[in-house]
């Protein structure tokens, strides 16, 4: 899930998320495979994101070349790990002292998929099976 503010040369918010799927992962994906555009989220700071679904096809077709200055790492996580119950729980975050609000976690050993990437990533599964 790459990510990134628009570009002035970017059309619109799919433009963006090829373009960033190109910088920070190396890879090429064309318009026709994007399915869609999910509910716009918005940060902490009031930024909106504007999450972009696509088919990227087979993973062993694909040929990452992470941006050593915005990856760290690549992983990947198959559907039935995303949707077992044991890979699943919630944070719950204050605001001061008091309850602020919760957010869903996806866990797979050391990695750990939180904030606005799970909140669009359980839009996401509701949307390709819902529950």
């Amino acid at each position: 899930m790459s990510g990134g503010k628009s570009d002035p040369a970017d059309s619109d918010v799919v433009a963006t998320a090829l373009r960033e799927a190109r910088e920070e992962l190396g890879v090429v994906v064309a318009t026709e495979k994007v399915w869609g555009i999910l509910k716009p989220l918005k940060d902490m700071s009031g930024m909106t994101i504007a999450p972009v679904l696509a088919n990227l096809g087979p993973i062993e077709d694909l040929s990452f070349k992470p941006n050593p200055g915005e990856v760290e790492e690549i992983f990947t996580l198959s559907l039935s790990h995303l949707y077992d119950p044991r890979n699943r729980g919630y944070t719950n975050f204050r605001t001061g002292d008091k309850y602020g609000y919760t957010v869903p976690v996806f866990r797979n050993g050391k990695h750990r998929v939180w904030g606005l990437t799970a909140i669009a990533l359980d839009h996401t599964l509701k949307l390709i099976v819902p529950p």
